[in-house]
């Protein structure tokens, strides 16, 4: 079909641009939005309870027997297990990008199946759970009394009861965690009562275990002739305290009946005592949701917030909802900031366009190409199954100076015809159209080219280059088919010839604004071949000019600061806290009791929880805690003292006088499902079996090093062997002696100073345990294993004198990694350097410290940096890019050397990207990356429009200085509008401020700085590549045309 079939049917190519923008109307609406793709790997968590078991015990009959079995399933990469001494057990399996995420849960599942049988018997009894998740928090929120009318435990079960059920059964949510203990019917025995009825816990559980139960009495009258049959009902499980209190221990011959109440205390508590909290100062509770791998975060939370509007209607008096962190509000406030950065760019490069063609008509025509191109664009993004996310929506920033160049190329080409005389838009157009219609093909199939390669990537990297890469091909694809259909037809329809200067008659403004345009333009363009041809004469220096380029290329790719994705103000900090090894739960309160003091006198917080118990980085124990911020709107701290790291000064600051506590300040991760903030985090293995302690000694002089390096704030690990213990030695000859065994003394220990789950009961439409144990001041000291009985044949004696106690050190959680014991270090790169300074200083760290049989492993968001860091990946991909560049050229030019003139005005380009990268202190990240990538597509495009033209000169005649230097000054206007429209429309980015200013500056200075300096050398240098590769193309291939001819 000829192009003129378009100029002649206008309103067939007003048609196909209108279904394009409608298709990407329809798109805009479908599309989900996110932060980023879905680009964690999917993460498996499989968890139990050992009750009262230390962290060795945990770790030694649960942990190893479900890693063993779950070690090598299908497609996982690492797996991390902790064992701690509430007897928690987790494990966590990371699986390679792309795998399903139910079916590697089912393989796990499988696994865990097959080592059930391997497991204690208590541990079987509560359950192994296996689910997936990904490890970052999509929300969390506080529900608090502001005026202390209800207590820590009635909100956490009031959370746990009405609240928790619901926002389980929203699409999309992994796990919600309520920070505290749900229900329970705690059981406190009393000891020494006991001992006088010659009672021990498990007589207590056996009493539960055959009154507390629920039983099928049958039927009377079924299958007979009576009238009516009746159902047997016995009353079932017990639901009150009263009727626990009843349950009879044992009966006497005499009449007397031994009950419950007699020899415990019952009361309806907690199942846990390990956590407290309080939300704004006040009591409250906390609940955490975490997402599954592969759904919408924005989805989720917009259902969150919705059913927590409905919520608030119904809560009892005196009980409010707080947000604490959401990673929708930093979303939504970066795309704005995008969009806004969208629309800034149209308007600037409008004025571009305006400023060079000096008429309303013909700026219209790109005006409208951007429009049809952005909308279009999102049809596509719909069909290949991506997002708005904040790539795609970068790629359509960077995009607008693209595919505003299809239709400017188009207009220009008109303007040229009228300026050599011609009257009839009709005739001009078509004219036009012949010749730069292969130009406009060639130009953008070189331009996408550049991102075909970038999406066969894999792994993380290629999940950001293939959403960037395809969003910005399909863009420009558009705006050159609206560029062969819309843009001519409206050249022929709206467009009018040069007004005729009359004598005597003054001209419009257009015309004046266009002479005075075109006279000091032409002055510009004598100047501009003067240049050219110095450098023609003088070919030396413009290779020279190539070398040093390049050197100073690689010298700055080496030296440059390098990141995964630039660190962001997401509006919520992380505050870990360790207290002193062996702190009690009541001690560790008291600590953080000092620092909540010292956050409320921060002007720039909103609101914030406290949690002794739990340490987002380390986990559950009473020396744990954590506090999770919420800072006030990016609106409302525009100052430097309300950046996150001025407020994460300060809190350093107000907390140094805490002197027994270890702060580590964070904040979320960038991406979700690496980790729980974006601190670097590692694992030292113990690869030869020498112990924890000996492991401790080797982390702390690591970290001793580390510290000192100037690229790490802080470093710092959670784990301590100095936690107090001691160890429990049963005398069996003694227990055999007293006709007792070891196994009856650790179980009368268990049932007092740990804690038993006996049984279960129903309340509040819920299933809770019922949970056995002596009351606190009953345990608090050596001196209460005296008060302890054990039956033995000659009555009861004290547990004291079949045990020994002896003082020891431990630590209070094991972790391994790829089942090697390890120990986890998290820390904070210094202000000026970046993750991969970091990385750099671990290595040389690790080198420099670690003896022989210990290694060390990147975990989380570190892991994926160092990866894409040694593979190279990038470089390949420059590469390649360029490679495909060069094979289009060279089949269209039919030649071998004039594409090497386009190629080799790429280092340029490549090397002002790093240079202005460098100069404003922005690190090679993705971001800077993929607008490399558009850069090698954009200067090979804009080196295409000297070469073709210089070609054809040259083909009619011209000697090959002439044909240059023609060239050049021809297709300096083009060129000079490509680059000014590319470059004023990434002014926004490049000086971004507020929200995702990181993300902004990163992506506009490399490019903005590629396209300066590229352009620049690409306008004096190309006309020398140029003359150079002809002669050589000449010469060689010359031999072989004459032969043709003859």
């Amino acid at each position: 079909m000829k192009l003129q079939h378009f100029i002649d049917r206008p309103i067939l190519s007003m048609v196909i641009s209108v279904v394009i923008f409608v298709a990407g109307l329809i798109g805009l609406y479908a599309l989900s939005v996110e932060q980023y793709p879905d680009i964690a790997p999917p993460t498996i968590r499989v968890s139990t309870t050992y009750s009262g078991a230390n962290a060795e015990a945990v770790q030694k009959s649960v942990i190893v027997p479900l890693e063993e079995a779950i070690n090598g399933v299908e497609n996982m990469t690492y797996m991390t297990s902790t064992a701690s001494n509430t007897g928690s057990a987790e494990i966590t399996v990371y699986f390679k990008q792309g795998t399903d995420p139910d079916m590697a849960a089912v393989n796990v599942q499988n696994k865990v199946s097959s080592a059930t049988s391997l497991l204690p018997a208590e541990v079987t009894k509560v359950g192994v759970t296996t689910m997936k998740r990904q490890s970052s928090m999509l929300k969390i929120f506080g529900l608090y009394s502001p005026k202390g009318t209800y207590d820590e435990n009635f909100l956490t079960n009031y959370l746990n009861i009405n609240v928790k059920p619901q926002i389980q059964r929203i699409s999309g949510v992994g796990e919600v965690n309520v920070m505290g203990g749900a229900y329970a019917m705690r059981i406190w025995l009393k000891p020494d009562i006991m001992a006088r009825y010659e009672l021990v816990p498990s007589d207590v559980e056996s009493a539960l275990a055959s009154q507390n139960i629920e039983a099928a009495a049958g039927a009377i009258g079924e299958d007979s002739q009576n009238v009516y049959q009746y159902t047997l009902k016995y009353r079932g499980r017990l639901e009150t305290e009263k009727e626990f209190e009843e349950i009879v221990i044992k009966a006497y011959a005499d009449g007397r009946v031994l009950k419950l109440k007699d020899i415990a205390t019952v009361e309806l508590g907690a199942q846990s005592y390990s956590y407290s909290g309080t939300v704004n100062g006040c009591p409250g509770s906390t609940c955490m949701i975490n997402q599954m791998a592969g759904t919408n975060a924005n989805e989720i939370i917009t259902e969150i917030d919705r059913y927590l509007e409905e919520l608030k209607e119904s809560l009892p008096e005196d009980v409010e909802v707080v947000e604490l962190m959401s990673t929708k509000n930093f979303l939504d406030a970066s795309i704005h900031e995008v969009i806004k950065t969208l629309i800034e760019a149209i308007i600037l490069v409008v004025l571009v366009v305006y400023i060079f063609l000096q008429n309303p008509r013909s700026t219209l025509i790109p005006t409208i190409s951007i429009f049809v191109s952005l909308i279009g664009t999102f049809a596509v993004l719909y069909v290949a199954g991506f997002s708005i996310n904040l790539l795609t929506l970068f790629a359509l920033v960077l995009a607008i100076g693209t595919i505003v160049d299809d239709a400017i190329i188009v207009v220009e080409a008109v303007q040229v015809r009228f300026d050599e005389g011609y009257r009839s838009p009709y005739q001009a157009t078509v004219n036009a159209m012949g010749g730069i219609s292969s130009a406009i093909v060639t130009s953008t199939l070189v331009f996408m080219a550049v991102f075909v390669p970038v999406s066969f990537m894999g792994g993380t990297s290629g999940i950001f280059y293939t959403q960037f890469g395809i969003t910005m091909a399909v863009a420009v694809g558009i705006s050159a088919v609206n560029a062969l259909t819309l843009s001519p037809a409206l050249c022929a329809l709206i467009l009018r010839p040069n007004e005729m200067l009359i004598e005597g008659r003054k001209p419009e403004f257009s015309t004046r604004f266009r002479l005075a345009f075109d006279s000091a333009f032409r002055r510009i363009v004598l100047k501009y071949k003067m240049g050219a041809k110095y450098f023609i004469k003088r070919k030396w220096q413009a290779w020279g000019v190539l070398v040093a380029s390049v050197l100073l290329l690689v010298y700055l790719m080496g030296t440059t600061k390098t990141g995964l994705v630039p660190s962001e103000d997401t509006g919520s900090i992380f505050i870990s806290m360790d207290a002193p090894a062996g702190s009690s739960l009541s001690e560790t309160l008291s600590i953080m009791n000092e620092i909540e003091e010292e956050l409320k006198e921060i002007p720039h917080i909103d609101s914030f929880n406290k949690v002794a118990g739990f340490g987002m980085g380390s986990g559950s124990g009473a020396s744990h805690g954590m506090f999770i911020i919420k800072l006030k709107h990016w609106d409302e701290r525009k100052t430097e003292a309300g950046s996150v790291d001025a407020i994460s000064a300060e809190i350093y600051r107000r907390t140094a006088h805490v002197k027994n506590a270890k702060i580590f300040i964070f904040s979320p991760p960038m991406i979700s499902g690496y980790g729980t903030g974006n601190s670097f985090e590692l694992y030292l293995q113990d690869r030869s079996g020498k112990g924890i302690e000996a492991l401790s000694e080797v982390a702390n002089r690591f970290l001793e090093v580390l510290n000192q390096r100037p690229e790490v704030q802080m470093a710092y690990t959670s784990f301590s062997a100095d936690f107090p213990q001691y160890r429990v030695d049963v005398d069996e000859a003694q227990c055999q002696r007293a006709g007792t065994t070891t196994e009856e003394v650790l179980s009368v220990l268990s049932g007092y100073m740990g804690s038993v789950y006996a049984s279960n009961f129903n309340r509040f439409t819920k299933l809770y345990r019922v949970i056995l144990q002596a009351p606190s001041d009953s345990r608090n000291s050596i001196q209460s294993l005296d008060n302890i009985y054990v039956k033995t044949s000659g009555g009861m004696a004290p547990v004291s004198q079949f045990v020994t106690l002896t003082k020891t050190y431990g630590s209070e959680s094991l972790t391994r990694f790829n089942m090697f014991s390890s120990i986890n270090i998290q820390g904070m790169p210094a202000t000026g350097y970046s993750s991969g300074d970091v990385i750099r200083a671990v290595n040389e760290v690790a080198a420099q410290t670690l003896p022989t049989g210990y290694g060390y492993e990147f975990s989380g968001m570190t892991r994926e940096e160092k990866q894409m860091s040694d593979s190279h990946d990038t470089v390949i991909i420059y590469g390649v890019c360029i490679l495909f560049i060069y094979l289009i050229l060279c089949a269209l030019y039919e030649s071998l050397f004039i594409p090497m003139a386009v190629i080799l005005s790429v280092p340029f380009g490549l090397m002002g990207s790093f240079l202005f990268a460098r100069l404003w202190g922005v690190e090679n990240n993705i971001y800077l990356q993929t607008g490399l990538i558009m850069l090698i597509g954009l200067l090979s495009k804009t080196a295409i429009l000297l070469t073709e033209y210089a070609s054809e000169r040259r083909k009619e005649g011209m000697s090959l200085t002439q044909a240059a230097v023609s060239a050049a000054g021809v297709r300096l206007r083009p060129i000079l509008m490509t680059a000014l429209t590319m470059i004023f429309g990434l002014l926004p980015l490049m000086f971004a401020s507020g929200v995702g200013a990181n993300g902004n500056t990163s992506l506009g200075v490399g490019t903005v700085g590629g396209m300066l300096i590229g352009t620049i050398a690409l306008l004096f240098v190309t006309p020398v590549f140029f003359i150079t590769f002809q002669y050589l193309e000449e010469r060689v291939m010359g031999k072989r045309k004459e032969d043709k001819i003859l």
